[in-house]
């Protein structure tokens, strides 16, 4: 693998939720190359069953607070530790105004981007001060730092991500426990078939370096925040815009 560093991760163990298709894949492999002992969370069975390189599987939908604690439990029970969390599962939801969202879409949206978030970083928590140290990656998205038209839930979703990143980060400061946000703009992955084409299109005249970021450049940047390396950086959001980020 490209850039990859050989057992950067050995002895440790990473949960990837999501872990099973796009950015969380690419992060879920990297770290199984770098030295991990993995275990990919995903909604999809069907795309569990081709994740091989993972040293541990979990069917967990992470809206569900009962099956996040449940997985991470069986994660140190069966691995013996968790040292490592990347929260990438997520939904886009419709892409229409504000004023002809439908309310269940914005509370479904809302249940896995946030709610999920909050319930996955929450569990692992004590697994992490238990071994006196921890690395937590929550994905967000560009959109929640400058909102996308026709997105609503999933931009205020994303908002609310990086929020939460910033309080847990200084909450855990002391704790040897870092929690980092990455911020990507649009990557071409399935969840595209979640989007309108218009959609596609303008978030792509958005990208100055003018393509879509891909899975890999986010899995390099993930995978930093994730190791020993990045110590000192907390309560931060790290980019892959290709310079859309403004701020």
């Amino acid at each position: 693998m490209s850039g990859s560093y050989k057992g950067r991760f050995e002895g440790q163990v990473a949960v990837v939720t999501g872990g099973a298709a796009g950015i969380g894949r690419a992060t879920a492999e990297r770290m199984a190359a770098e030295g991990a002992l993995v275990s990919v969370w995903d909604i999809s069975e069907a795309a569990l069953a081709d994740c091989s390189f993972a040293a541990h599987t979990a069917r967990v939908d992470q809206s569900n607070e009962a099956q996040v604690i449940a997985a991470a439990a069986d994660v140190v029970s069966q691995l013996g530790r968790l040292d490592i969390l990347v929260v990438s599962a997520g939904i886009t939801g419709p892409n229409t105004t504000v004023e002809t969202y439908p309310s269940d879409a914005w509370q479904q949206v809302m249940a896995i981007n946030v709610n999920g978030t909050f319930y996955c970083d929450k569990a692992a928590i004590p697994h992490m001060k238990a071994n006196g140290y921890g690395r937590i990656v929550n994905i967000a998205s560009i959109a929640g730092k400058e909102g996308n038209p026709n997105a609503s839930a999933y931009s205020t979703s994303k908002a609310a991500v990086i929020g939460l990143t910033k309080s847990l980060g200084k909450e855990l400061s002391k704790d040897n426990i870092t929690v980092n946000a990455v911020t990507p703009a649009a990557v071409k992955t399935a969840i595209f078939d979640q989007m309108t084409q218009e959609h596609i299109d303008f978030m792509l005249s958005k990208i100055p370096i003018g393509r879509f970021g891909t899975v890999d450049e986010n899995a390099a940047m993930i995978c930093f925040l994730a190791s020993r390396e990045a110590s000192f950086s907390t309560g931060a959001v790290f980019d892959t815009s290709g310079g859309r980020a403004t701020y």
